[in-house]
């Protein structure tokens, strides 16, 4: 189902102000951090560094947890600057994107499109140079599926966008791992599930807050062609799922009780938050009294907290 966009805005947004060259050099260094989306990367690291200290079973090399973390920064920030130059013309209406630097005209879109390109390849190269190529390859296709899948394909045409598309946000648990042994195992593949299935339930209620930015550019998120029933519904099917996943390590023999108990507790209060949304949804509550951002708010601790414990536990096994 195509949704269309319901309300249009004046043209001539983007690019509007006044040329970037006539920019103060400060504000236009934190333009390009911004383009790199840093809250953003922030979680991808969280993801990243944890599991090189499950592969090592201990303190991995820490030149090595650098290097991977600034050539996972380069490459998820090279993303984020293409993403934001094949949506400038969206972002121009949105609420919530409507300061992004392509859209205040802080940068041009030919220096964003040089900048994220640059981004991809001086990434791929250090980690290839410097990690190995296992992981400089699987950067790389976390950067192209982004870009080319999920921005590209699948955020315009089907609500399925963000469950498809977050598989590039659970690249950095197969890198982090192939950085340290330079090959794969069956942890950073459940690892990697974990976050596939974390990804809608993550995002889709923010997107219930936000419905009205989607709706207008045409997007179809689910919260814009479907309830808010059938969204919450669906956040707790993908909510069982993960924390069912997110316990399939122990088992597989690569964590121990500490882990276990955090995953419990963890993915126990998510799951009550995630039927809390339901019973509300249900009630059909609306409005501020939803409380969607809850769960939101909540996931990210909950990654966090699931991914501390992934980095202890090798120490209390």
């Amino acid at each position: 189902m195509r949704v269309t966009a319901v309300e249009s805005r004046p043209a001539g947004i983007v690019g509007t102000s006044q040329s970037p060259s006539h920019r103060p050099f400060g504000a236009r260094a934190r333009a390009f951090v911004a383009l790199t989306k840093p809250r953003i990367i922030e979680l991808l690291l969280i993801t990243t560094v944890p599991v090189m200290f499950l592969a090592q079973q201990g303190v991995p090399d820490l030149g090595l947890v650098l290097l991977t973390c600034v050539g996972g920064y380069l490459s998820a920030g090279g993303a984020n600057a293409l993403n934001m130059y094949l949506d400038r013309d969206i972002d121009a209406l949105m609420d919530r994107t409507s300061q992004r630097p392509l859209v205040t005209g802080m940068v041009s879109p030919r220096e964003c499109l040089a900048f994220g390109i640059t981004l991809a390849v001086v990434s791929t190269l250090l980690f290839g140079l410097t990690v190995n190529w296992l992981s400089a390859w699987l950067s790389l296709g976390a950067l192209l599926f982004y870009v080319v899948v999920y921005t590209m394909i699948l955020k315009r045409r089907t609500a399925q966008n963000i469950v498809w598309g977050g598989i590039a946000g659970c690249m950095p648990v197969l890198i982090g791992w192939s950085a340290v042994t330079n090959s794969m195992s069956w942890a950073p593949v459940v690892l990697f599930l974990v976050i596939f299935f974390w990804t809608p339930p993550h995002y889709w209620p923010l997107s219930m807050k936000v419905k009205e930015d989607y709706a207008r550019v045409g997007v179809p998120m689910l919260p814009v062609i479907a309830g808010n029933k059938v969204v919450a519904k669906q956040i707790v099917l993908y909510s069982w799922v993960m924390v069912a996943v997110s316990l399939l390590l122990t088992p597989l023999g690569y964590t121990g009780w500490f882990y276990t108990a955090v995953a419990l507790a963890a993915g126990g209060w998510w799951l009550w938050e995630a039927h809390a949304l339901l019973n509300r949804a249900k009630a059909e509550v609306t409005g501020g009294k939803l409380k969607e951002m809850r769960l939101f708010h909540w996931s990210i601790t909950y990654v966090s907290l699931l991914f501390v414990a992934v980095a202890v536990d090798p120490f209390l096994r």
